[in-house]
């Protein structure tokens, strides 16, 4: 989880609506008109409701993760944040800076200078090689040869793709595809990458190789993401932050273990019912008060989950300390309380 960092990226009452003439109906203030009124008028007007009065903000070098099923608006307000799709109504803030108020052309050099894109098609150019390709964006900046090649290169070897630089598209597999979208997106050091259902046409095992490369990435990079996925198995993965979106607007957010253990309502309830919650329960959540004994026993962080703890109970040993960075024990954990907490939340959420 990143430390609470200053807000990277954020939209407010962020509407998308098609219609006729949906803009007949924005012209109050941001916040001074009542949101159910406002969806009951244009639904009554035939308009489409892509996403309403959306709103988020987005801390740096967080992954935040938009996800519902299929129509719930999640593309939509992903490509309304670039500007790819153009907002009916309401504000999109990069660094304070307001991208509606910027002009197209203002629009084209933020999206190259600051933005990097991967979608679930790779959208590779087929006459040009892995090299080539990952330096394409850096042609449109103007960037001399020499330098786009170079960084080019430093992008195929992050991806793990070095050897195959002289590749063509179609002699590549899938994964390698998806890495070379996710090289040439990275090659302009975008400040927000946003990554709508990346791995989602993947085989199981090279999406899950996918996720791990993924998170390799990010720990490297700390970059500002957001994600759009409809697996929420993937979501819990690599989320800090998760958004829950149905007909067009935000059910919930939180972090994967509040979605999980506190659902907003049944829509969310649906989507957790079959998350086993030793994947989401962090160690400190359930932890019992130090209990003062100077013995050896196995140590773990405040934010590790059930799943890794319990690995460490064998046959010799009781209990698990959890400490913080300075190595002090705040509170402890037995296969015990493990079973108490797994039962209750069980109930909880069931």
């Amino acid at each position: 989880m990143p430390s609470a960092n200053s807000v990277k990226l954020s939209c407010e009452s962020l509407w998308k609506v098609y219609g006729n003439n949906p803009e007949q109906y924005f012209t109050d203030e941001i916040g001074s008109f009542n949101v159910e009124e406002k969806f009951q008028n244009l639904t009554e007007n035939g308009s489409i409701i892509a996403c309403g009065d959306v709103k988020f903000d987005i801390p740096t070098g967080s992954i935040f993760i938009i996800m519902g099923l299929s129509g719930s608006g999640k593309s939509t307000v992903l490509r309304c944040l670039s500007r790819l799709v153009e907002p009916s109504f309401g504000k999109v803030e990069l660094d304070g800076l307001d991208l509606l108020n910027q002009s197209p052309k203002d629009m084209i050099e933020i999206r190259r200078h600051k933005m990097g894109m991967v979608f679930q098609n790779f959208g590779l150019l087929p006459h040009l090689n892995v090299l080539e390709n990952v330096a394409f964006p850096l042609k449109a900046q103007g960037i001399s040869k020499n330098e786009r090649l170079a960084r080019a290169n430093e992008m195929i070897d992050l991806v793990g793709l070095e050897g195959r630089e002289n590749s063509y598209p179609h002699q590549l597999s899938g994964g390698q595809q998806q890495r070379v979208g996710i090289a040439r997106s990275l090659a302009a050091e975008p400040e927000v990458w946003f990554l709508d259902e990346p791995f989602s046409a993947l085989d199981p095992l090279i999406r899950t190789q996918m996720q791990d490369e993924f998170l390799r990435l990010q720990r490297q990079l700390n970059k500002t993401i957001v994600f759009v996925t409809h697996d929420f198995h993937e979501a819990l993965r690599l989320a800090d932050t998760i958004c829950i979106m149905k007909d067009g607007q935000v059910v919930q957010i939180g972090t994967p273990s509040e979605i999980v253990l506190a659902p907003a309502d049944d829509y969310v309830k649906k989507f957790t019912s079959e998350v086993p919650l030793w994947k989401i329960i962090e160690a400190q959540s359930i932890m019992e008060p130090p209990d003062g004994k100077e013995v050896d026993r196995p140590s773990v962080k405040p934010d590790t989950l059930l799943e890794e703890v319990m690995r460490l109970f064998d046959g010799k040993t009781e209990e698990v300390q959890i400490v913080n960075e300075s190595g002090e024990c705040h509170g402890v954990l037995t296969p015990v309380s493990i079973i108490r907490a797994l039962y209750r939340d069980e109930k909880k959420v069931g």
